[in-house]
């Protein structure tokens, strides 16, 4: 494993930290996306499938479980906890996600590096992963005002993939043959989703004003 995937790993998880940290602290999911985060668990599990029949390292299983047991609390958290669930910003909230799942999984079964059962769901997985921010940026984008917690989880979010990229280019040079065309152009297409988000994240963190989204 080199610098850059373990960066991308340890800002992946401290997204998710601080989004747990906000449920959590303030009882309060305003301004999250409870679409994205089911899109999430999706990726996940399909991503994951392997969890108990490939054994890679106790890190690379422990960060499996890690990521599918966060994201499976954080939409338990919005859909049943009696105080979150009363926060959750339904109206804003109307992307329709299973639109996202169905055309992703049809990419999968026509455009895969070889057409079995695992690597169908690692290639769907990939695919969603890419598009799984889109519900959270257009409620954002409707709310208009970004509170802190949130502003920042969306930001570790979007830096994860960029480190990742670096990665990808990093071992294309550095190992021989390694190049998974899904994954770059996928890394590229979520990167370029976060591309608005991240101007005018650091545009309030220069003026020191609170993070806004245009309308």
């Amino acid at each position: 494993m080199n610098i850059f995937r373990f960066a991308g790993d340890m800002t992946h998880l401290f997204s998710v930290l601080v989004l747990l940290l906000k449920i959590y602290a303030t009882k309060s999911c305003s301004g999250i996306s409870l679409k994205t985060q089911e899109l999430y668990v999706v990726v996940f599990v399909a991503r994951y499938l392997d969890l108990f029949t490939n054994f890679v390292s106790l890190y690379n299983t422990v960060m499996k479980l890690v990521f599918i047991g966060s994201s499976i609390l954080i939409v338990w958290w919005m859909r049943a906890h009696p105080l979150v669930r009363r926060s959750y910003d339904k109206e804003l909230d109307t992307f329709r996600h299973y639109f996202l799942i169905a055309g992703c999984f049809a990419l999968a079964l026509l455009f895969n590096e070889s057409f079995t059962f695992g690597e169908v769901f690692w290639t769907f997985s990939i695919y969603l992963e890419a598009v799984a921010i889109l519900p959270q940026l257009v409620l954002l984008q409707r709310s208009g005002n970004v509170d802190n917690l949130t502003g920042q989880y969306v930001f570790f979010l979007g830096a994860y993939r960029g480190l990742y990229i670096i990665n990808w280019i990093y071992r294309y040079f550095t190992e021989k043959h390694h190049i998974r065309w899904i994954t770059w152009i996928s890394g590229f297409i979520q990167t370029a989703l976060y591309a608005d988000f991240f101007y005018y994240y650091f545009k309030s963190w220069k003026n020191n004003e609170k993070l806004q989204l245009p309308a």
